[in-house]
């Protein structure tokens, strides 16, 4: 389901995605809260399109300001455990890892996903990028369906 939201700039070319990380101190008093904090928090957000005749607002958080766009729930790729990693089946992040240097890391450790909850599949896509890894864990390469609204 899209929603129409206020987005830095720099963010606004279609297909850009982000994770909404919720209100900042210094969203304190701007008249753009409603149409900006609209979104759920921790949630991976995918840009469709900028709204027509908008134009740049002032933003204490953005330096070049924001637009409005349209957003919707983007799938967020992710390392799993590979047994019972199939397309429709539901799955948990391994856990933390500490090997930042590890191709894989940030599919160990996707954004717009927390360790503690469950994400259906919607697809397999197969070995992750990494050669070994360094925790032995079995994993599989997969994209979670986007977050409900």
């Amino acid at each position: 389901m899209t929603s129409v939201t206020l987005v830095g700039a720099r963010l606004t070319d279609p297909g850009t995605e982000f994770v909404y990380h919720g209100e900042s101190s210094a969203c304190e008093g701007c008249p753009y809260r409603r149409q900006c904090l609209n979104l759920i928090e921790g949630v991976r957000y995918r840009v469709l399109d900028v709204r027509e005749n908008t134009q740049v607002l002032d933003c204490a958080v953005h330096d070049e300001g924001v637009r409005a766009v349209e957003v919707e729930p983007a799938p967020v790729t992710a390392n799993v455990p590979s047994k019972g990693a199939y397309a429709g089946s539901k799955a948990s992040l391994q856990g933390p890892c500490p090997h930042t240097e590890c191709p894989s890391h940030e599919y160990c450790v996707p954004e717009g996903a927390e360790f503690d909850q469950e994400y259906r599949i919607h697809d397999v896509l197969g070995d992750p990028p990494h050669d070994h890894c360094h925790l032995d864990r079995n994993l599989t390469l997969v994209e979670f369906e986007p977050a409900d609204e």
